[in-house]
Formats: C-alpha cells, structure tokens, sequence
C-alpha cells in the first residue's frame, strides 16, 4: 500500500491578525478568531506589519510547534488572572492581550531588522527549521537555503566557508591582488545561517567576525561586501560547551538570543499527524507571506522610522545609568566603573561590596557585573522598534523595550552570582533564568524612574535640551546664568550620602554642558 500523498497545510487567513472594528461592528480580536480553521490565501493588498504577523501566525500554527507564550502583553487596565502551582507556588499568568513565543518572534523581529540571532537549545529542537523558515520568507528556494546554510565543524577553514582561490591564478599570479577567488554564493543572501558556530575554529571565527560586523570578507586581497543580511547562528550550548570557545567579540556582535523550549508533550499529536500526511512545513510557505527585497527593505526602514518617546528613552537611560557605576573603582569621577575594574583585572564584587552604606538589594546595579556597550543599546532600540510595528503601534511604549530587552541583554549583561538578590528561595531561581533577572532588574529600575518623577522633574534634561537647541545668538551674560544653574544643581547633590548610576551620569552630562558653556564664553570673550 502505498504512503498517503503530501497534503500542504492551509493558506493564510482571510481575517486581519489585529482587526481594527469599524462603529458598526466594534469586537475585540477572539481566541476562537484566532484558531478558526484557515480560510484560503487572500490577494487583497496587505501593510507590511500585517504581512508580518501573519508570517508570525502561519509559522507558529503550522510550522514551529511552541505553545510557550513568554512574551507577554496586558491590556492597559484589565490585568490578566494569574495562579500559583505546585509547591514553590510557581506563578502561571494569562495576559489579557495577544501574546506571543519568543522562539518565533525573535527569528522573525531579526528578519524584519536584518539583525543577527542566536538560537540555544539542545539537538531536534527546531533551531535550525525557523533558521531556513527565515531563508524561505526572503523569497530563497528551500533547497537553496539548505545549501546555503554553514555547518560549523573542527576543520571549517576561512576558504571553505568564504571562497576558494583559482588554482590557475594561484600558479600564475605575481602577486595576490592578481588571483580571483571563487566567493561562495551564500555571502550574497539576505537570510545566512551558521549551525552550530561554536563547533568553527578560533581563527574562521576571527574571520567570521569581520563579515558580521563589518559587512565584508576578505580572502588572497580580494574582497567581497556582503551588503545587509539577517543572521542565524545555533548552538546546543552557550557556556562552553562547544568544541571551540566562541571569541568574545563574536558574542558581541549578536543583537538578540532566542530560547529553543522544551517540546510540550500535549501536542505530540501534530508530530503524529505530520509524519502522516508527509508534511514538511518549510516545503509549504504560503506565497503571501514571502518578502520581496523591496518589501524587506522597505521594511527595515518603516522599523528605523519608528518613534522612540522621549519618557520611554528616558528610562531606557536611567536603566543602563544603573548598571556600570562603581564607586569605589577610581579615583578620577570619570573612572569610576566596573569598566576601569575589568581591565585592571579586578574583582568587581569585592569592589562593590566596599560601599557597605548602600542598598544592595533595591540598587539594580549591584546584581550585575558590567554595564552596556553602545553596541547593545542600539540593539535594543532596535527590536524595542520592531516589536511595536510587529504590534500595530504607532509608536514604541515602555512594554515593547520590556518584552525584548532580557533577550537583547541576555549575553551583554554578566549576573554577580554572589550578590544578594540571588540568595534565599526566591533568589536562587534567577542564578539559572536569566531572562527573568534582567527583566525583574528593568522592572526595579522603571519602578524607582517613577520615584523619583522623572518625567516630571528633570533639571538635567532642562539643561541639556537648552544647549542642545544651539548657542548661536546666545551673549556672555546668558552664558554666565547657565553655568550658574549647572552648578547650583550639583552643589545641591554634594548633599546627598549616597551616589547613584543615575545621578552619576547626569553628574557627568552636566560637566560636559558645563565644559561646552566654559568654551563657548571663553570664545566670546575673544571674539567681542
């Protein structure tokens, strides 16, 4: 008897992912709505966010099996339910606006920013599926991107994975500029993939490196611009546990990391239906969600459009003000950071536990062991964006930055195991989520950023927005009244006991507008 042909999944909803009711039919989008069977694909023009969720939808229905919602969303004044299990009293929560998976998200938010992913998570969990479903929404035949894709392995070589030399020219040249090289097509893709990166050599990732972050690879003097590009890179493990340790600065250039969850048993059901019906998801992308390089394009640059409000700034500031001071690291205020403690190769904690007069529970920066690069903060502007516009949102609200922000971080910030928030039976749990530390710092942070009214009262901004509006017309005598405030607003701090990430750096801002006003009257001074 011969097997049951192939049958392709059903084509995409008819219905808007985020219906906006008309004054007739005003409803709110339904879980019945959701998982409705699928009507047949529509030709109706579409915006690209819609297109973009319902890829999300498409895959995460019927493609990557991932009941975990852990990105979670409420409705402003209708909290979800939550329910305490088990004996740890562990807390399930059902939010009360769409949510979604993270593993699924994450891909897609990398793809729409063209960014770079890390996908962790033990073998035959689906990294390297959503990686190829990456490949397939740019528009690449499936067997394309699997022959595009890289396999990390102990004897991958810089050749190998880029571009081989012409053995003639290798013969005949004079010298290297004459020997043209054979690029792989893969560094031409919009979507490239690396599975299993920390399996590659130290010295290819030291070439692999330049590509990512620069854009360009670099073989016998000839060089190949790559252009923009979404990457995946998976790993079965971030601690070590390859067979090469992955280059630091490698690690840096990665803007989000992505969690492969456990399987959900519950749902063995769709594996038994799949291996029925012979159904490869990847084989079956609906045309409709496929982007073109236009559309991608157009895209990234509808995402960079997107507004960041000043007050959701604000506190991304005041979060990453918290994270480098340490006081008692230097003597010049400038140096005052666990930066300056890291390169003198100094124990950071031992440091920090000095200043035996602060709160080292509620000040957020004492559980971590370095701060932000700028590197990272764009990175989190960056898929703080594009999440709103994944969300419909006209503009990015403080619940996009905290949705994305732990993955962002995730390997940016390094926990202080041995600070006390990681103590006692609520603690102990955060030493291995760390997705849940760093957003229970930020929550700590913006909870304090509201303390102390911020939006309300921030002479520093004042400050610094009159002299960023320019000093053109601006005479001595104004000059004179703005140094003045600067130093009023710092002789009122000098009261203070205690100094905080915050206040640090706003003590410096104000010292560079105080430099700038110092320079300017010094110039006009010359100049009557």
């Amino acid at each position: 008897m011969s097997p049951p042909p192939a049958v392709a999944p059903e084509g995409l909803s008819a219905a808007p992912t985020l219906p906006t009711a008309s004054s007739e039919d005003r409803r709110e989008l339904s879980v019945d709505d959701l998982f409705a069977p699928l009507a047949p694909e529509s030709a109706g023009p579409t915006g690209l966010d819609e297109k973009l969720r319902q890829a999300y939808f498409w895959i995460v229905n019927h493609a990557i099996i991932s009941p975990h919602y852990d990105i979670e969303f409420e409705r402003p004044g209708a909290a979800g339910r939550s329910f305490a299990l088990g004996d740890s009293a562990a807390e399930l929560r059902l939010p009360s606006a769409q949510s979604y998976s993270s593993f699924v998200l994450l891909p897609l938010l990398t793809f729409a920013v063209r960014g770079r992913c890390l996908l962790l998570g033990g073998p035959g969990r689906g990294k390297t599926a959503s990686a190829v479903l990456m490949g397939i929404l740019a528009g690449y035949p499936i067997r394309e991107v699997r022959r595009a894709m890289q396999h990390g392995h102990p004897q991958l070589t810089v050749t190998d994975m880029f571009g081989t030399p012409l053995p003639k020219d290798l013969i005949s040249a004079d010298s290297l500029g004459e020997v043209d090289v054979a690029w792989r097509t893969w560094l031409g893709m919009r979507v490239k993939i690396v599975d299993e990166y920390n399996r590659i050599p130290t010295r290819t990732q030291s070439a692999l490196l330049t590509v990512l972050a620069d854009g360009y690879v670099e073989v016998y003097d000839q060089i190949y611009s790559t252009g923009s590009s979404a990457w995946y890179l998976t790993a079965n493990d971030d601690a070590g546990g390859g067979t090469y340790q992955v280059v630091e600065a490698l690690k840096d250039r990665i803007d989000v990391v992505a969690h492969a969850l456990p399987f959900n048993t519950r749902f063995l059901d769709q594996l038994v239906d799949r291996a029925a019906r012979r159904l490869r998801p990847e084989e079956q992308v609906p045309e409709g969600i496929v982007f073109t390089e236009a559309e991608h394009d157009a895209l990234d640059a509808a995402i960079r459009a997107m507004p960041l409000p000043a007050d959701v700034r604000r506190r991304i500031e005041f979060f990453a003000a918290q994270l480098e001071f340490l006081e008692r690291a230097g003597v010049q205020f400038e140096y005052r950071t666990k930066d300056t403690a890291r390169l003198a190769g100094a124990d950071v904690h031992q440091i920090a536990a000095q200043d035996t007069g602060r709160d080292r529970l509620s000040d957020v920066g004492t559980s971590a062991l370095n701060g932000l690069s700028v590197r990272s903060l764009q990175s989190l502007i960056s898929y703080s964006k594009a999440m709103a516009f994944f969300r419909g949102r006209p503009e990015v609200g403080i619940e996009d930055v905290r949705a994305v922000l732990p993955f962002v971080l995730h390997d940016k910030i390094n926990p202080d195991l041995r600070a006390g928030v990681f103590d006692g039976d609520d603690g102990a749990p955060l030493r291995t989520d760390r997705i849940s530390w760093l957003r229970g710092i930020f929550d700590d942070a913006c909870a304090q950023y509201d303390t102390l009214d911020r939006d309300g009262s921030d002479s520093v901004g004042e400050i610094l927005d009159e002299l960023h509006a320019g000093l053109d017309g601006v005479d001595a005598a104004s000059v004179r009244v703005r140094l003045a405030r600067i130093e009023r607003v710092l002789d009122s701090w000098s009261m203070a006991r205690k100094l905080y990430g915050h206040l640090y750096d706003d003590a410096l801002a104000l010292k560079y507008a105080h430099q700038r006003y110092t320079n300017y009257l010094t110039w006009l001074s010359s100049n009557p």
